[in-house]
This record gives structure tokens, sequence and C-alpha cells, in this order.
């Protein structure tokens, strides 16, 4: 009986973990997440285990084991790269999200330009200033505003000025401390913000859709994840995506 009672007090708290939804989603989803998962508490159920990073980070974590019960991307390469590993479940994959990539620079200097070809980046980031960007390597928003300078006929004026950082709400903050006289982010996060200003919008033909696809992952798969995943496409949580600046889709 002793030993009974030591084998329950040893597994408890283990079965109370695994059950722990967790969720890794891009960090452009943070506030946005974080609001929607108090909604799931207060409809009666566990708090989730929220884990924000870029896009890519997160899909490699999880190709090298991590446990996560549901992926949230800020774009479609890498779900696709968890889909040909066969690590989602997929009848659980949709896009829910869509966003605008925005310049911004600190809000103790505001300005509006029209961005296009011909937009004199260089001036704006002054002689020894840093273009703030997601790394146009692997980061989603990174890779968006790659794709957005190149087509804009801007990336050679620009390209060995970038302070290419680890997510997207890391170029964020360079520009919201003054560290960098302007960023590329998405729309939402400069929203978030009150250290930053919007001073034009990328046309959204000059880079690919933005889009964010969600998925439980093939190693998460339980009811408790399916069920989350559908509560993100409820009408408050939509309410949540819409007034944190998400396009619906």
């Amino acid at each position: 009986m002793r030993f009974f009672l030591f084998l329950l007090l040893i597994l408890a708290p283990l079965q109370a973990r695994a059950q722990t939804l967790t969720v890794f989603a891009a960090a452009s989803l943070t506030d946005a997440m974080k609001d929607i998962a108090e909604l799931w508490v207060q409809a009666g159920h566990d708090a989730p285990r929220l884990s924000f990073a870029s896009s890519s980070t997160l899909a490699r974590q999880i190709e090298q084991g991590a446990p996560a019960n549901i992926f949230a991307s800020a774009d479609e390469q890498w779900m696709d790269d968890l889909a040909r590993h066969e690590l989602i479940a997929p009848d659980t994959r949709h896009d829910v999200l869509g966003n605008d990539l925005v310049l911004v620079v600190p809000a103790s200097h505001p300005l509006r330009l029209i961005i296009g070809p011909g937009l004199n980046l260089p001036e704006l980031l002054g002689s020894n200033g840093r273009l703030a960007v997601g790394d146009p390597a692997h980061v989603p928003a990174g890779i968006y505003a790659a794709q957005a300078l190149r087509k804009l006929g801007l990336w050679e004026t620009v390209a060995g000025r970038l302070a290419a950082t680890s997510n997207v709400r890391s170029a964020l903050l360079l520009v919201e401390r003054g560290e960098a006289p302007a960023g590329i982010v998405y729309a939402t996060d400069a929203a978030a913000s009150k250290n930053v200003a919007i001073a034009g919008v990328f046309p959204d033909n000059s880079h690919d859709p933005i889009t964010y696809p969600f998925a439980v992952t093939k190693s998460g798969d339980t009811p408790g994840a399916r069920a989350f995943l559908a509560f993100l496409n409820t009408t408050a949580a939509r309410e949540v995506w819409t007034r944190r600046g998400f396009k619906l889709k």
C-alpha cells in the first residue's frame, strides 16, 4: 500500500504536466494569444502553456522533439516544413489570420512616407543607423521584408545596414529603445507599442501574402488540443484577433 501511494505521489504531477496544453506561437501573436488564453481559462479550462518565438525557431524545436500540442506559424513555409516531416495532423491545418507589413520609427520622431521605388531609406537611417528586421534568413517577418525591399528595388541600398534579429518583436524593441531609427514589422506589432509610429505600409503586391496557418502537432494530437484550436476561431477569439489588428481569413 505504501508503495502504491508513493507511485501516486510521483505520477500525479507528471500526469498533470502531460495534460497541460502547450502552444508554440509566432512572436507576433503574443498579445492576442495571451488574451485568448485568458478567455479559455474563463470558460473553465486549465491555462495553456504558451511559448513565443520566431516560427522558424519553434518549428525546429518541434522537429527536435520539443513537446507541443499546437503550432501557430507566421508563414506557410515553416508549417510546410513540419508537414513534410509528417509532424502535424494534416486535417487540422488551416489559415486563420493575415497581416500587413509596415515601416516603423520611434514615436518621438513620427513621419509619414509613401513606400515604393525610390524611397531613400539610407537618408532615413542616417550615417550610422541600421534597419531593424527579423533575420531574412529564417524569420517570417524578415523574409517578407526582404521580398518587399527587393521587389521595390530598395534591397541594395540597405542590405549592408540591417540589424537582423531572432524574431519580429526583437526588431520592434530596437526601434522602441531608439537603438534603430527604423524597422520593418507587422502592423499588429506596431499597434501593440506606444513607442513606435507607423511611417508607411508596404504594398501587398511587394511580398508574399502574410498568412498564419495553425495546426495540431502529430505528437500532441489530443481532444484538448483540437478543442483549443477550434476555440481560436470562435466568435470571442475572432473579436480578439480583430481588436489586435489581425485580418481574419
